[in-house]
């Protein structure tokens, strides 16, 4: 109990310095190889107070661990931004409803549409994980912001979550008016695994002929399940930076069991033979971040396709930086960075 206590207070703490690092320092731009001053404060806070590899949790005890950090984040700081509206819904899939939430900006109507797709290794995550990006989306490109629940493995391996977002996009310039957006532009994009979703979804939408992206928004994205042995994945692979290669491939165990479906361009869209005709692209990666190399392999190969790219690498920050928007004071100059970069593909 002692201990546990002691290690409460550093991160109390710890904390403390976060909010005065806001309050009294400048923060110019970072060159390459320097961790921000405040995410490596807050990892000596997480390091104090434990953290479970996944690989000794279960799924369902990493969903609960994941969900509980939301709240946590609000508290000490984290941006929540206020939007005119929001509300749940449910979108019909293929395998019943699919949960997803509703952001709007104002009481206009035919706002630009984000459609979101969490991150969480599509394994963990919800509509509440991704509500603070959902609401500074919403509120800085000024778009409504479609946030889906697709269902999540091991109980629903791929291609379930594929399924399910592709649903989500397609319902949702069916019902355009309903939502009060404008069909003919659309994006869709998420971190992480959500970027992986959105990289898949705008291949999808390619191939099928429809529905037309205005373009695809991918945040530190998973793009290739295939191989976990590029130079980022050696550098940051074994170091405590958020995503550990332990992880990825811990994720990947439950999403794809079977390890021959990770060369499926579904699963690893870099591995897609043909790019072209994809919508333009905005590729954000974090400097500190395993799945930086395969982000910018996959821009590369997006503009080698005629593919309209914008690559933003962003210095000193590591995998799930967006999320820490307002506790972060650089994540939160990126994001706002990021949003005028996805207000200029729906203007």
């Amino acid at each position: 109990m002692k201990t546990n206590l002691l290690a409460y207070l550093r991160f109390l703490v710890i904390l403390l310095r976060l909010k005065l690092f806001n309050l009294t320092s400048r923060f110019p731009p970072l060159p390459g190889g320097v961790l921000d001053e405040q995410i490596a404060l807050l990892r000596r806070g997480q390091a104090a107070l434990g953290e479970t590899p996944l690989d000794q949790a279960s799924p369902v005890q990493a969903r609960l661990d994941f969900q509980n950090s939301f709240p946590l984040l609000k508290s000490i700081g984290g941006t929540f931004e206020k939007v005119e509206s929001v509300r749940d819904l449910n979108i019909p899939g293929l395998a019943g409803a699919i949960p997803a939430r509703l952001y709007l900006p104002g009481k206009a109507t035919g706002y630009p549409l984000f459609i979101l797709l969490h991150g969480g290794g599509w394994v963990i995550g919800d509509l509440d994980t991704a509500d603070n990006m959902a609401r500074f989306l919403c509120k800085h490109v000024e778009c409504a912001v479609l946030s889906v629940d697709y269902r999540l493995a091991p109980e629903h391996p791929f291609p379930a979550a594929v399924e399910d977002s592709f649903a989500a996009l397609a319902w949702a310039v069916e019902h355009a008016a309903e939502l009060g957006i404008h069909p003919g532009r659309v994006l869709v994009g998420g971190d992480s695994a959500g970027g992986n979703l959105a990289a898949v979804v705008a291949q999808m939408s390619r191939q099928k002929g429809a529905p037309k992206l205005a373009g695809q928004v991918l945040f530190y994205a998973a793009v290739d399940g295939a191989h976990l042995d590029t130079p980022s994945y050696q550098e940051f692979g074994g170091k405590p930076l958020g995503l550990p290669t332990r992880d990825v491939e811990w994720f990947l165990e439950q999403y794809t069991p079977d390890p021959k479906e990770r060369l499926n361009p579904l699963v690893s869209p870099l591995l897609a033979e043909d790019l072209g005709g994809l919508p333009p692209a905005l590729v954000v990666t974090a400097e500190f971040d395993v799945l930086r190399d395969e982000g910018e392999a996959y821009a590369r190969r997006l503009q080698a396709a005629g593919v309209q790219v914008k690559l933003m690498r962003c210095n000193g920050m590591l995998h799930g930086f967006l999320s820490m928007v307002g506790l972060i004071r650089r994540a939160t100059l990126y994001f706002e960075q990021v949003a005028q970069e996805v207000k200029k593909m729906v203007a």
